[in-house]
């Protein structure tokens, strides 16, 4: 028993301290690439020139290397909650580098926010061990979770073809939901390419076959990616950069354990206590996110008068 113990230990030490670090580069990716987005903007010229916008670029990438290194050395129930940190880490941030001043009400909003996550995870049911590219195959071939990928990409066209060019400079959810939405798509694909990756060049009889379930999912990833980055960067240009990454940590926080818990049928082991865990979490969430909101709505109306209408940004 002692010596189990000892075996599983440092792994997951090793990924805990590595969910640390990677949230708070990820706390400082949209601050550095809002900062990016308004030298450019002051300019007149492309934040794809920009030094800072680019720094914030390169942390996002090296963060999410290592949220993928933490999931595999430790449990993502462990993991996950560590996210919220990159989220009060980005508002302290954000406050010194961009001057964006939560009052009393975004801080509480930007805290019950995290709070609300981190109880939503810690009762989320959890993922059943899939070992092969078979299973996961088997897996992602379900009635149930083809259902659920194709509503969501439903709803991805809807939002991304006709409300994000009427709505979204104005509602701050739009591009939250585009981007949260996503995370179904690169979450799952990147839990599967270890599997797929590792019969794919096996060189077994199953091996071509995984090989078409690993391009399949590093494709998906790729587009998913690539959409995700160029709607974050739209949600920058309009939004403050802490008000954002708040309200994103908690949408698609919410929308993978959706996926995971479709993907992995996990929903058939919740009890009534993890039940009323998560909707105490998604209450915690919704108060969060209205504060959030009215605080920003508070801040808008008071700028003008503070500043002037020459000196706003």
């Amino acid at each position: 028993m002692t010596s189990e113990i000892r075996e599983t230990s440092p792994p997951i030490a090793a990924g805990v301290w590595i969910a640390v670090i990677s949230s708070f580069i990820n706390g400082s990716t949209f601050v550095l690439q809002k900062k990016g987005i308004l030298r450019s903007r002051k300019r007149g010229g492309s934040y794809l020139k920009d030094g800072v916008w680019w720094s914030g670029t390169l942390s996002m990438i090296v963060g999410q290397i290592g949220n993928f290194l933490a999931y595999n050395a430790a449990p993502a129930v462990v993991v996950t909650p560590l996210g919220a940190l990159g989220v009060l880490f980005g508002a302290v941030l954000a406050s010194y580098i961009l001057q964006e001043q939560l009052n009393v009400l975004g801080k509480l909003g930007c805290v019950l926010c995290c709070c609300g996550s981190v109880v939503l995870i810690i009762h989320s049911p959890k993922s059943e061990s899939v070992t092969s590219s078979l299973e996961l195959e088997e897996r992602l071939a379900d009635p149930v979770f083809v259902a659920y990928s194709l509503l969501v990409v439903l709803l991805l066209v809807v939002l991304m073809v006709w409300v994000a060019p009427a709505h979204g400079t104005s509602n701050i959810m739009v591009y939250v939901s585009i981007c949260s939405l996503l995370g179904s798509f690169t979450v799952t694909s990147c839990k599967g390419l270890g599997l797929a990756a590792q019969d794919a060049f096996s060189g077994g009889p199953s091996s071509s076959r995984a090989l078409g379930l690993f391009l399949g999912l590093l494709g998906t990833l790729s587009v998913s990616i690539l959409i995700q980055f160029t709607f974050i960067n739209k949600a920058l240009e309009h939004y403050s950069s802490n008000m954002f990454e708040a309200i994103y940590y908690v949408t698609f926080t919410s929308t993978v354990l959706t996926a995971s818990a479709i993907l992995f049928r996990e929903w058939t082991t919740v009890g009534l206590v993890d039940c009323l865990g998560m909707l105490c979490g998604l209450t915690t969430v919704a108060v969060g996110v209205l504060l959030l909101r009215i605080s920003s709505e508070a801040s808008l109306t008071w700028k003008p008068a503070a500043r002037g209408p020459d000196k706003i940004d």
